[in-house]
């Protein structure tokens, strides 16, 4: 091999180790960092049973944080996720306990549909209140989120609603408690919601468009693309991972209140942001935003199994990782 030659592939080498995206490597160094600490906090905690736990646990907020990387990504911002699990998951127990239809299995499929329907519609009306209403998004899911939340109240009466039928119930167990081929579902599920999402964000024209617009709305508009459209959709997206996330809630419990998915915004937004999705829009990473919620449930399963700081704190931890992902986020965005 000639000098030049090896200078040639040496410089190769160097250009590519120098083009490596430190945002979208930082969130999975920080998961192996976490894993390390957890390991030598206590033995149990690297043990198969205890991640997969800890896995099945996150499914809720990851699902939901996919959602949110979309309308991230769109540069939008949605605080009325929490407050639409609630709505969601009565509607479709109060749908249940009707007995609007005799067969379980059929009553199942119409309930699982139902609240599939929902979730899209809620999403939309977000997506038209931001877009046609030319509502900032915070202000707007701000309200819709005390819509919801106040209708949740109104349908249980300040109370909880409960899935009466036991045969329904022990029908739906399966689909949080069940496994396939050893695997608890919700793992099975967060992988396919994900891979499904990663496909079209990185893959359809729909994902090329959401970056754009999240990058520069006027310059995505000048350029052809239906802003309004994109931004909307990506609401239906998220509720649609809303409704998801509710299919496995409600057969872990079977009931759920006005308190239900108190502070999940915050944890998905959080999530999204330690994944390396930039807060500002522009730029979307769904495997990251996993990453990212598992790395907030392993934060609060390392608290539980150690006696450094009171579980009580999750909450104020949780906070503080939002703010120094931001901080991370921007140190590297200087560096690149």
């Amino acid at each position: 091999m000639s000098v030049n030659e090896e200078s040639s592939q040496n410089g190769i080498r160097r250009r590519s180790w120098r083009d490596v995206d430190l945002r979208a490597v930082a969130p999975f160094a920080a998961l192996a960092l976490l894993l390390i600490i957890g390991a030598m906090v206590n033995p149990n905690f690297i043990g198969v049973n205890n991640l997969a736990n800890v896995a099945t646990r996150s499914a809720f907020i990851a699902i939901i944080a996919v959602g949110a990387t979309f309308v991230i990504s769109a540069g939008d911002l949605d605080l009325s996720v929490g407050a639409m699990v609630a709505f969601i998951a009565s509607l479709m127990i109060l749908f249940m306990n009707s007995g609007a239809i005799a067969d379980p299995a059929l009553m199942l499929a119409a309930a699982v549909a139902f609240a599939v329907a929902a979730g899209a519609a809620c999403g939309l009306a977000n997506g038209l209140i931001t877009t046609v209403g030319r509502i900032e998004p915070f202000i707007a899911t701000l309200g819709t989120m005390g819509i919801y939340r106040g209708l949740t109240t109104w349908l249980s009466q300040g109370g909880a609603i409960t899935l009466r039928e036991p045969q329904l119930q022990e029908m739906y167990r399966p689909a949080y408690f069940g496994s396939i081929l050893g695997m608890p579902v919700p793992i099975v599920v967060i992988l396919a919601v994900t891979a499904v999402a990663a496909f079209v964000l990185y893959r359809t024209r729909y994902g090329r468009h959401v970056v754009a617009v999240g990058s520069n709305s006027d310059v995505a508009r000048y350029s052809g693309i239906a802003v309004n459209r994109v931004r909307t959709i990506a609401f239906v997206i998220q509720g649609l991972c809303v409704a998801v996330a509710v299919l496995l809630y409600v057969p872990r419990l079977g009931s759920t209140s006005a308190t239900t998915g108190i502070l999940w915004e915050l944890q998905a937004i959080t999530a999204v942001v330690v994944g390396g999705t930039a807060l500002k829009g522009g730029a979307g990473r769904v495997w990251g935003t996993i990453c990212g919620a598992f790395i907030l449930e392993l934060v609060g399963n390392i608290m539980l199994l150690s006696n450094f700081v009171s579980e009580y704190l999750i909450g104020a931890i949780q906070g503080a990782i939002i703010i120094i992902a931001m901080l991370v986020q921007r140190s590297l965005v200087r560096k690149s």
